[in-house]
């Protein structure tokens, strides 16, 4: 058994003063909203999701971005509510969130 359905890394690096990165763009208070709606919600924990900060995750010039494991999808963000719906209408009903999605690596 696996200790959690599934990992959460919510990016709140800060490269240098003069790059925009997810810490400058509310990354730390994204990741503290994120954390505590799922322990809300009963989401959070053993068994269920865990959520953990992260350094730079390489996709800052597209956004704040997050990255949920094990399926691997990287969702961006502009707000509480965009948050929100990544929680309910991803974690929770298992819907992708179409319009947060970021754009995928091409492999060829």
């Amino acid at each position: 058994m696996q200790p959690f359905q599934q990992h959460i890394f919510i990016c709140t690096n800060q490269k240098s003063a003069d790059k925009v990165c997810c810490a400058n763009t509310g990354g730390s208070t994204y990741f503290l909203y994120l954390k505590e709606r799922l322990r809300q919600l009963g989401l959070h924990g053993l068994g269920k999701i865990r959520v953990s900060q992260s350094g730079c995750l390489g996709r800052c010039d597209l956004g704040p971005c997050m990255v949920i494991y094990p399926e691997g999808v990287w969702y961006t963000y502009r707000s509480i509510e965009d948050i929100d719906r990544i929680i309910d209408e991803y974690l929770i009903k298992h819907e992708v969130v179409v319009d947060l999605l970021m754009q995928t690596f091409d492999k060829t």
